[in-house]
């Protein structure tokens, strides 16, 4: 047995022979296998859970099992590594699914900071996205494994199948299934181009911070929706809202209420969002889903439980 450092802390790493001895050429090339593995061991436990918190837990829990186990055999390391995230994934996708039954107000993904502001890399696709994580989230747990490994990963069926303990046809059948409302979905949302998100959110946070409540009504859709996420640990709405002209009444009231330090612009998820400062620290984020130059959905985070990582 050796030891390789990460982050501070030591692991052991089994080496296959029994003998002890000092950082070989073998630990480097693994230590360097995991570092690029990585983002894809984070990717599919976010996608997977919908929260950071969780796949940081499940990625350290994959490092872990790699450091212990002989990794000789095994041809693929990052097929390997990612199997290994999503099986501790579905074990707690499944019980996550009565933690959430039991969450107090509506429940919205832990928002994943990427582009510059992001603290590691991450592999970044329309499948990180709050909308995207948000139709996942109307699928099985079984689907949801199905759909993330094979459509954004790419893993073999049969792989999946191990995973989830089903047949191989059980597998495709699942994933077929997922694609079909996953696509569904999309096509009654359409995605807003990143030269129009950036307009359109611009005009907000200036009408937002003026307090311009018909500016406001202008940039919403007709039949917009509002839902809050304080998970019962910060004053939030427990219902959604619905009507541009309520949303903007509540929007101009909250506002007055907080009265932010400042509202920056930051990337979640592969899409720009907005997040609200108070007393130097982030007090709630932001995602916005746009239609034809219109805010249709406005979805804000202020849990701090699942802003404490920002």
């Amino acid at each position: 047995m050796t030891t390789l450092d990460l982050q501070g802390g030591e692991v052991a790493i089994c080496m296959g022979n029994g003998h002890t001895s000092g950082r070989s050429e073998r630990e480097a090339i693994l230590g360097a296998e995991w570092e690029s593995h990585r983002p894809a061991v984070f990717g599919v436990a976010y996608r997977l859970l919908g929260s950071v918190a969780d796949a940081e837990d499940v990625t350290q829990d994959v490092w872990l099992r790699a450091a212990g186990t002989d990794l000789r055999g095994i041809d693929d390391l990052r097929a390997w590594l990612v199997t290994v995230a999503a099986r501790r994934s579905y074990d707690i996708l499944k019980s996550a699914r009565f933690r959430r039954e039991t969450y107090v107000g509506p429940w919205l993904p832990e928002p994943l900071l990427t582009g510059p502001d992001a603290s590691e890399p991450v592999l970044v696709d329309e499948s990180v996205g709050s909308a995207m994580l948000l139709i996942m989230e109307e699928l099985s747990p079984p689907e949801r494994v199905a759909f993330v490994l094979h459509d954004v990963f790419g893993l073999e069926f049969g792989r999946i199948a191990e995973v989830l303990d089903v047949s191989v046809p059980s597998a495709r059948q699942l994933a077929s299934r997922a694609r079909r409302r996953v696509a569904n979905a999309k096509q009654s949302s359409p995605q807003a181009s990143q030269a129009e998100r950036e307009r359109v959110l611009a005009a907000f946070r200036a009408a937002y911070e003026a307090g311009d409540l018909a500016g406001l009504v202008r940039l919403l859709h007709p039949d917009a929706l509002y839902v809050t996420d304080g998970g019962g640990k910060a004053a939030a709405m427990r219902k959604p809202v619905y009507g541009g002209e309520r949303v903007a009444e509540v929007l101009v009231r909250v506002g007055r209420q907080w009265r932010p330090d400042r509202i920056d612009l930051v990337e979640v998820g592969g899409e720009l969002a907005l997040a609200f400062y108070r007393k130097g620290r982030v007090y709630s984020v932001d995602t916005l889903q746009i239609a034809d130059g219109l805010i249709s959905a406005y979805r804000r985070v202020i849990n701090p439980d699942k802003l404490s990582h920002l």
